[in-house]
């Protein structure tokens, strides 16, 4: 057990998926894993541990944000040794070729600031993805039909973002999508030699204001959920 995690040790499986929302971790769990067993609830942040394909899987809840991410990923790898952790969430579209529903293999992640910035110091680290898992992801989400872009992301340290200066320059730039966590997995995935990767489907729209309604939500995020696995397993 860990101050945030009351797994004990062998419950929670070599491969992670992180969703940020702890009843999306349930849900999923239910959904895609057999034999699934709760293994973590401190503070409501729901774990489970059961097999898909016959391979052992945990899903844990990661919460919102860098920081809260930064706590989960740090225990997950320093007191139960997870060698793969793979996000899983929704994002903001932020081109015009990006469409709701999609999913978005983050390549890279841009930030203002993460947990780690008192390491790096002056250094403007670039974080980045597994490669054998994006490829993995890619060819996984291709086989399947889905919709996918592979690049830059942004992860923001704020939801209720007020610079629109910024988010121009992001567009002009190339990001694919803004979400919250990514930079900060990347981060400590490179830091402790584990592999990370996000898959995100895309929920709402920068540009075009659209947003995906509620009862659409559970099968598009099934595909992103199903991507990760067979990435993890490939």
């Amino acid at each position: 057990m860990t101050i945030h995690i009351g797994a004990k040790p062998g419950e929670i499986a070599e491969t992670v998926l992180m969703p940020g929302d702890p009843y999306r971790a349930k849900w999923a769990a239910e959904t895609f894993l057999k034999d699934a067993v709760l293994i973590n609830e401190v503070r409501g942040m729901l774990g489970f541990t059961g097999t898909w394909n016959g391979h052992r899987v945990s899903i844990q809840g990661s919460g919102m944000g860098m920081p809260s991410l930064s706590i989960y990923a740090n225990e997950l790898i320093k007191d139960y040794d997870a060698q793969t952790l793979i996000r899983i969430g929704s994002c903001g579209g932020m081109q015009d070729k990006v469409s709701i529903r999609d999913v978005i293999l983050a390549a890279t992640s841009s930030t203002l600031s993460t947990p780690s910035i008192g390491i790096f110091k002056e250094l403007n680290y670039a974080p980045c993805a597994d490669w054998g898992l994006l490829h993995a992801a890619f060819h996984a989400a291709e086989a399947r039909g889905v919709t996918t872009h592979v690049g830059g992301i942004y992860s923001a340290d704020v939801f209720y973002d007020e610079r629109p200066d910024l988010n121009e320059q992001m567009t002009r730039h190339g990001i694919l999508a803004v979400e919250m966590e990514a930079a900060e997995l990347y981060n400590l995935a490179a830091r402790h030699g584990r592999r990370a990767l996000a898959v995100l489907t895309v929920s709402d729209h920068l540009i075009t204001g659209e947003a995906l309604p509620a009862e659409d939500r559970e099968k598009s995020f099934g595909d992103m959920v199903e991507i990760a696995l067979e990435a993890a397993f490939a």
